[in-house]
């Protein structure tokens, strides 16, 4: 006789809590996710912003996205998802939609890369716009890396 219960429930795989969540894929991409993202606004802050309306919005984008993927990253260290699959769809729609956003962000910084390097402005500023664009490419890659990798579970 087959048991109908929670082992029909424990097919799913679990969602991670405490330091489980930076050994598990997608979530071990949160970390970088963050660390990226700083870089980006830290770099774009060091320049002497020549676009604000551009770089306002690099700068917007990184910084909303940093603090946003900090509490769901803390969340689940806390483990204030209690295994809900809710969080996986929270989880996908966050990172899809941030990805998109940070693509434009991405785009953006990349032009105001290529406004610094004919401006009269100092290779410093060019140098670091050149570091902000990679940066922001890279987030906005491990952004799309963890909104499919959520789906291949």
């Amino acid at each position: 006789m087959a048991s109908v219960g929670p082992s029909a429930a424990s097919t799913q795989p679990a969602l991670p809590s405490g330091p489980a969540v930076f050994k598990t894929i997608p979530y071990a991409f949160i970390l970088p996710e963050i660390l990226c993202g700083t870089w980006v606004w830290i770099l774009v802050a060091a320049t002497s912003v020549s676009l604000p309306l551009l770089q306002g919005w690099v700068m917007y984008v990184s910084l909303t996205s940093c603090l946003i993927s900090l509490l769901l990253l803390l969340s689940y260290l806390l483990g204030f998802h209690r295994n809900s699959e809710n969080w996986k769809v929270l989880d996908s729609l966050y990172h899809g939609a941030t990805a998109i956003l940070y693509m434009s962000a991405a785009v953006l910084q990349a032009n105001a890369t290529i406004t610094s390097e004919f401006s009269s402005s100092t290779p410093l500023n060019y140098q670091l716009n050149s570091a902000a664009s990679f940066f922001a490419f890279l987030t906005t890659f491990l952004y799309i890396l963890h909104a499919f990798s959520i789906y291949y579970q």
